[in-house]
């Protein structure tokens, strides 16, 4: 736990006043139109620079020539098939990412929008797998103040500056008034909220607040699944003269890209319950995508008029175009109320850009105050992958499979944000007052969770699978484990997973869930990243975490026999093997084709089934669930079984094989290795505490047993007096110090299980990254990389061993945290926050890439690992039942045979060096 006096002397990241003035706070303070006082900040005029991909070396690039030839061989033929390939780093977005991003909208796995933080929406995910990065510069608000006959302000609410707006005159949005400049204006990020504060922008005397506000609500698995967002404008008069304010939405018809070109998009006005009305814009989208219905409403009361224009267009062959449409606003201010009867429109033609407008007005009254919401909610209910099946999203459960549940959906926002809002303050406000902790830590800790938005998550309802061909059920899968499965041009319906649509395993109904690698690595809960990233979610959603891992453990007990070549050596082998732990859920047709991932034979990895056992006994023991231990417990003791083939010399200590056979896949590890090697003598321990406590004694003395025998291996082979060593191998960066060594020590103490070493060289190990791999990288301003060699330079074997991992430091902090180290965890945790969200950093906010080099060059945005923070959160705050585990010896709880146990001090005395980081100890077994 976290000693009381020494984090409250830590200095302040900032104070909220240094953005907005504090009386500016006072007028805003009700409503909730303040922004909070523990909130991320930029300025709207700040600068969003172009951001700078890594490169590899010549000597990397020349290793790994003939990994990129079949790559692109592999690229190439997925293309032709109109197909993704799950690893593309040869093809570049024709729009290169900038610092620009801010807190995405809406829940999760209904698609995603991002939101800027000078306001643009962009970032679409709505199809899976696919990610339109531009920004679509019509969809905006904009706001028109009318004071007495003479004074006038109209602006859009976005800087000026913004890319995208043509310079020549048009009937565009170029000739809309851009005329905010953001030097006054200021956003603040605190997921899944942000506020964005215009202080006398446009108008002098009028203040502003607009409240992004999306259903992120922990343990609620109905709201957030929902595909919506609501925004709140505070507006406070501090002039002496009444004035009209009106406020308008204007959306397009679009999914991001070009997709507005394919036509048949139709736009259609409505009035809804509770004074919500708006327009429905229907997308009909390219390449036989399901379509999606946007809504965007206002909600109208006896203060507030709301109004519509269902279409308007860009350019000058429109019947009403954007040119005309600002006119009429900055004329009118509201827009004919005839328009809500004029039905749906006609279906656009090819190339036409069609968008809506929702107009909201209201007087304020001088010192006078003023609320108007709006909501935007986006109904895409079917999900369709590109070789497999089509499902409907989880939303579907609650709000119908219609299009139309859009109108619902931004009717029930309007109604319930304030009620989200409770639930998110109640769930936020213990970890903001908490005094001990640092705030740049309370701020990135809620901001790093933008990923279970924005990381391209996929969530449906388990009840309704359906088929594409005649939309019926697809049949239940065989009862043979071992069923053959079609070739992958056969057009397949039998889930490798198991699960019958009819009776699916969701035994706590919250259905599927699936979340990316990364936006540039397209798979499907990648199960070596899960190992960092599955404590947000088992934290948050403790439900869906015991899902995704019900999926491994069904996966591991089955087989797909259809042959893949591995590009990095060329050969060929079987998509999933029994008993091996899945890469990944796959990429195209994920639960039926696993292993999306090629570059190597994953079946031949050393910490996949180590790390399956440790997030489920972690999971087991954090939530108490007796029958989902007894539900995957045949599967852990086959990835037990398995991990016996890669012990080669029978001394119960696996060892790696000479090639990148982990998640450093670009890391070659030699013999037993620090990382593999520790992450199973952790396994063994966890799989003999489940076993325990599902009545396996027998069982957990064997595994116990080779837990001994395996540690004195590990230590005899790589305790070097200070830390362990890489690998036991003869290679010059054998003896580096790797960052991650320690990651078996971190599950065993966040799972509440004995420590696998003596506490001093856990200390000893941890303290000599630190001084290395930490401080000796900028001061500790960037975060841990990954190999430091013991003459104080980093490790440049290769592209992993020189990077920084962002999620890898998360969780070495984390493990400092547990060993009582927490000068030491938040120095290096406040290097990720340094280099990637603060303003004199890298400008990697909301998009926290998986690596970056010492010279801040990224490698994979938006990435899953990074929410491995919340290790650090569970280090800090360890749930009840893990507190209150007995604390006994871990021999004591094996039931060794007195024997053995002679036997084993034996060995451990002969094999264990006598050198050590804290002079010589001596090892006592208290049993």
């Amino acid at each position: 736990m976290v000693s009381g006096n020494l984090l409250s002397r830590r200095k302040r990241s900032w104070r909220a006043d240094e953005f907005v003035s504090r009386s500016t706070l006072q007028l805003l303070d009700f409503d909730d139109g303040s922004p909070p006082e523990h909130a991320w900040r930029r300025k709207l005029s700040s600068h969003a620079n172009r951001l700078k991909e890594f490169n590899v070396t010549f000597r990397e690039a020349i290793r790994m020539m003939k990994l990129g030839l079949r790559l692109w061989s592999y690229i190439r033929e997925e293309a032709s098939h109109g197909r993704k390939a799950p690893i593309d780093p040869f093809t570049r977005e024709g729009n290169r990412p900038s610092a620009s991003q801010g807190v995405p909208l809406g829940g999760m796995g209904s698609g995603s929008i991002s939101r800027g933080f000078r306001g643009e929406f962009k970032h679409w995910q709505i199809t899976p797998g696919s990610c339109e990065m531009s920004p679509v510069m019509a969809n905006q608000f904009s706001i028109f103040v009318t004071r007495g006959g003479n004074k006038k302000y109209a602006s859009v609410l976005a800087p000026g500056q913004l890319g995208g707006l043509k310079k020549s005159i048009d009937d565009g949005i170029s000739s809309w008034d851009w005329k905010l400049k953001g030097d006054r204006s200021t956003y603040h990020a605190l997921f899944p909220r942000a506020w964005t504060v215009y202080d006398g922008e446009p108008d002098p005397e009028l203040k502003v607040s607009c409240r992004q506000i999306s259903p992120f609500i922990p343990h609620d698995y109905q709201e957030s699944s929902l595909p919506t967002s609501v925004f709140v404008y505070t507006l406070v008069n501090t002039g002496k003269e009444r004035a009209k304010v009106s406020l308008l939405m204007t959306w397009a018809n679009s999914i991001g890209g070009l997709s507005h070109h394919s036509g048949g998009h139709v736009n259609e006005p409505f009035i809804g319950k509770n004074g919500v009305s708006g327009v429905l814009l229907h997308h009909k989208t390219a390449n036989n995508n399901p379509p999606v219905t946007f809504a965007i409403a206002a909600c109208e009361n006896q203060n507030v008029n709301v109004t519509v224009l269902p279409v308007f267009g860009l350019s000058g062959e429109s019947s009403v175009t954007a040119r005309e449409m600002w006119g009429t606003m900055v004329q009118d201010g509201s827009f004919d109320r005839d328009n809500f009867s004029a039905g749906p429109s006609m279906p656009c033609l090819l190339g036409d850009t069609v968008c809506a407008a929702v107009s909201a007005s209201t007087w304020v009254e001088p010192h006078g105050r003023c609320t108007v919401a709006f909501a935007l909610a986006w109904s895409s209910p079917k999900v369709k992958f590109k070789k497999g099946s089509t499902y409907y999203r989880r939303y579907t459960k609650f709000y119908g499979t219609s299009p139309r549940s859009a109108v619902n959906l931004v009717e029930d926002a309007l109604m319930k944000y304030k009620h989200w809002e409770e639930a998110i303050d109640k769930w936020q406000t213990p970890i903001l007052r908490d005094e001990r902790l640092p705030e740049w830590y309370k701020i990135t800790l809620f901001n790093e969770l933008y990923f279970l938005v924005a990381g391209g998550t996929v969530w449906i309802d388990s009840e309704s699978l359906v088929s594409d061909a005649d939309n019926k059920l697809n049949p239940s899968p065989p009862e043979d484990s071992n069923f053959p499965f079609h070739d992958s041009t056969c057009n397949s319906t039998v889930p490798l997973i198991g699960f019958d649509p009819h009776e699916i395993d969701d035994k706590e109904n919250v259905g599927k869930f699936l979340y990316l690698e990364g936006i540039e690595y397209f798979m499907w809960c990648t199960y070596d990243v899960h190992f960092y990233a599955s404590f947000a979610l088992l934290d948050l959603f403790p439900k869906i975490e015991l899902s995704i891992q019900r999926d491994f453990a069904r996966a591991v007990l089955r087989e797909d026999n259809r042959r893949v070549r591995f590009l990095a050596d060329g050969t060929w082998g079987i998509r999933k093997v029994i008993g091996a732990v899945a890469h990944d859920l796959g990429a195209h047709d994920p639960w039926h084709e696993l292993n999306a991932y090629n570059i190597h034979d994953t079946s031949r990895w050393k910490d996949l089934n180590p790390k399956f056992v440790l997030q489920i006994y972690r999971d087991f023991a954090a939530t108490g669930d007796k029958s989902f231990g007894k539900d995957v417990w045949p599967a852990v003791c086959t990835a037990m079984e398995y991990m016996e083939q890669f012990d080669h010399d029978g001394d119960d200590m696996i060892e790696n094989d000479g090639f990148p056979d982990q998640t450093y896949d670009a890391w070659t590890v030699q013999g037993v290795s620090a990382y593999c090697g520790c992450l199973w003598l952790a396994a063994l321990q966890a799989a003999a505490a489940l076993a325990r406590s599902l009545g396996h004694d027998d069982y957990a003395e064997r595994c116990m047993t080779r837990f001994a025998k395996a540690k004195s291996v590990f230590e005899a082979r790589l305790w070097n007096g200070s830390y362990f060593n890489y690998d036991s191998g003869t290679s010059y960066n054998s003896r580096s110090i790797q960052a991650d060594q320690l990651a078996g020590q971190w599950y065993t103490a966040s799972s509440g299980l004995p420590p696998l070493f003596d506490e001093d060289r856990i200390k000893c190990t941890l303290q000599k990254i630190f001084d290395y791999n930490v401080m000796r990288v900028k001061g500790g301003r960037m975060g841990a990389v990954n190999g430091m060699h013991p003459n104080g330079k980093v490790d440049d074997t290769c592209m992993q061993s020189r990077e920084i991992w962002t999620g890898v430091t998360y969780s070495l902090a984390a493990t400092m945290l547990l060993h009582g180290m927490e000068h030491q965890a938040f120095t290096t945790a406040e290097g990720i926050y340094i280099a990637g969200w603060s303003e004199e950093g890298y400008g990697y906010w909301f998009q926290t890439p998986e690596a970056w080099t010492i010279d801040g060059h990224y490698r994979s945005l938006i990435y899953m690992r990074p929410l491995a923070i919340w290790a650090m959160q569970w280090a800090l705050s360890p749930p009840r039942s893990i507190l209150e585990a007995p604390k006994v010896n871990t021999m004591d709880r094996a039931h060794i045979s007195p024997g053995t146990f002679q036997f084993l001090q034996d060995s451990v005395r002969k094999m264990t060096p006598k050198n050590g980081c804290f002079g010589n100890t001596v090892i006592n077994w208290d049993c």
